[in-house]
């Protein structure tokens, strides 16, 4: 047979293809983040963007977080660039026990594990306490990724009537009663996404309810170093009764920086042990570099923190400020003392999500409210994001804003 001759073929049966399996039906049931889907709608750099929760990057102290991971490798480079213990670097869980401690919670090193981000401490807290069809408890509005979480999980989430000071304590110990949850989730401080913090007495309130009813409690402060005005209020973690059946969870993401992806955990040793065996089986550790950079940088952080707060509260201040000139007349709005967030009910016949396209033409864009209700959704409702943009940017965003919502 000759070199252009083609041979014959032999055309022999198809092979059946059969479907592989299904995703597993929490996967199937569980969204996306709506948030991060406007982000990408949004990405534009015309785009006033006050859809986020990121921190103004122009505020990262590059300079003490270079030197910081230089000092490491310079100095300790084998062991930044090994393996290290599921429950996190022992340097970094001292500072941080005692940052917590100074801050009115008796804390040691090992009450800790450090997290790759506090959502991880969020999904291994609902690896370890739930099971498919348990009942979790939450606020309304609530953090978006927590209910992501517990969707993940297979919970039933519940969410528990309150009012500007949060949950209301009888109306969750009649929740107890009658859904027999698990735990109960909440950001008591600067709350995303409405800003508002539990007054001291509403938290010593809802940690009796815990103590009476048996229920763990998640108490996720990821921005509580973030205080422009007002005192500061205790954690519940370290209220009478909650002590044993609080989980505390904390973030560097608002405060140093969200891309070392660092947070952390105080739990009673029962539930974290249990918790240091789930990330043992996604992640068996956080970066071993970045907790040892951030130990070195605890020296100098709150002196950056303190110069965050200044530039955060006047952007607060702004945004406030501008406000009553953008919105439609019997508008209401928070005024949060801290945080990252305030959040906007409209009159009754608007509805946020059908107008972010008209808002996102005149390059401005917005949170609509009805996705952090896990009970019925607000459809007047809207999150605004204030530390990103500057005072001049937060002006001409609302001007912005205005012209959408009224044109």
């Amino acid at each position: 047979m000759s070199l252009t001759e083609s041979a014959p073929t032999s055309a022999g049966p198809v092979p059946t293809r059969a479907a592989v399996p299904p995703l597993a039906a929490r996967a199937r049931s569980v969204g996306g983040s709506p948030v991060r889907d406007i982000l990408a709608v949004t990405a534009r750099p015309e785009v006033i963007n006050f859809a986020g929760g990121l921190p103004a990057p122009e505020l990262f102290d590059r300079d003490g977080i270079a030197a910081a991971f230089q000092d490491v490798l310079a100095t300790i480079p084998a062991q930044a660039l090994q393996y290290s213990t599921t429950e996190g670097e022992p340097t970094l869980r001292a500072g941080l026990a005692a940052r917590i401690t100074a801050r009115g919670l008796s804390t040691a090193p090992d009450d800790l594990i450090v997290t790759t981000g506090s959502q991880q401490a969020l999904s291994l807290l609902a690896t370890a306490l739930l099971e498919p069809g348990d009942t979790v408890l939450v606020e309304n509005p609530c953090y978006l990724a927590a209910l992501q979480v517990f969707g993940l999980a297979g919970a039933r989430v519940v969410a528990v009537p309150g009012d500007t000071d949060g949950v209301d304590p009888a109306a969750l110990e009649e929740a107890v009663r009658r859904e027999r949850p698990k735990l109960l989730y909440l950001v008591p401080t600067f709350q995303n996404p409405t800003g508002r913090t539990m007054p001291a007495p509403r938290r010593a309130a809802i940690a009796a309810v815990a103590a009476r009813q048996g229920l763990w409690i998640i108490e996720d402060d990821p921005y509580g170093e973030l205080r422009y005005d007002g005192e500061r209020v205790p954690w519940i973690a370290s209220l009478p009764g909650a002590e044993d059946r609080t989980v505390l969870l904390g973030s560097f993401s608002k405060v140093m920086a969200p891309g070392l992806r660092l947070g952390w955990l105080r739990a009673p040793d029962g539930l974290r042990r249990a918790c240091a065996v789930a990330k043992q089986a996604a992640d068996l550790h956080t970066p071993t570099l970045n907790q040892l950079a951030a130990a070195r940088y605890l020296d100098v952080l709150d002196t950056h923190v303190e110069r965050v707060r200044a530039v955060y509260g006047a952007r607060r201040d702004a945004m406030l400020t501008g406000l009553p000139g953008a919105l439609p007349a019997g508008s209401r709005w928070s005024r949060p003392e801290g945080g990252m967030f305030l959040w906007v009910r409209l009159p009754e016949s608007y509805d946020t999500l059908a107008l972010l396209p008209r808002v996102v033409e005149q390059n401005v864009a917005y949170v609509p409210g009805a996705p952090f209700h896990a009970g019925d959704p607000d459809p007047s409702t809207l999150r605004l994001c204030f530390v990103t943009q500057t005072p001049e940017e937060i002006a001409e965003g609302l001007r912005r804003l205005g012209r959408g919502l009224g044109g």
